[in-house]
């Protein structure tokens, strides 16, 4: 019972981030750059509850956002799905515990989906290479994806440990044998 509700909150939660996303931040941006929260979103399910979540969270989000902004269905659902099992990688090798490597994970994954994200496009939509452009893009929204974890940081690492109880139960000794 306590999952469904989970995955409730989690569906809410993805359609409050779109909202928020596609109106508040396109007024609150950085030289026309907005961040991409959906990254974020999915490194959190991915990180505190299973990779198969983390993954079909990844994959359905991305589905729904090619729907509704892409312009080649796929872009987007490979990209967050990808990051959603990255996530469960970075849970395995790395601690959530530190702000700090919660950070390199938020940069690292928001780097993977723009790099992937902007290959697909190249190869798919037929789109011009421009470097610098990539680049500066790349590093506004790294930054700002930054901003927004170190902003909601508390917020995130409660409800994700909530998540993860539920999700993972209290296995801490053989999760590292």
């Amino acid at each position: 019972m306590k999952k469904t509700i989970i995955n409730i909150i989690l569906i809410i939660l993805a359609i409050f981030i779109y909202i928020l996303q596609a109106n508040f931040f396109s007024w609150f941006n950085i030289a026309g750059i907005k961040p991409n929260v959906f990254v974020i979103f999915i490194l959190f399910i991915g990180l505190f509850s299973t990779r198969t979540m983390g993954t079909i969270y990844g994959l359905i989000v991305g589905l729904l956002l090619d729907f509704i902004i892409g312009t080649k269905i796929g872009i987007y659902s490979v990209g967050l799905g990808l990051i959603g099992f990255l996530s469960a990688l970075f849970d395995k090798n790395f601690s959530k515990d530190s702000r700090m490597t919660l950070m390199v994970m938020v940069v690292v994954a928001t780097a993977v989906f723009e790099i992937l994200s902007y290959l697909l496009n190249y190869i798919f939509v037929s789109i011009q290479i421009e470097i610098l452009n990539f680049v500066k893009i790349l590093i506004v929204e790294m930054i700002f994806n930054l901003i927004l974890t170190i902003i909601f940081y508390p917020l995130i690492q409660k409800w994700g440990y909530y998540i993860e109880n539920e999700f993972k139960g209290n296995k801490i000794l053989t999760r590292y044998f």
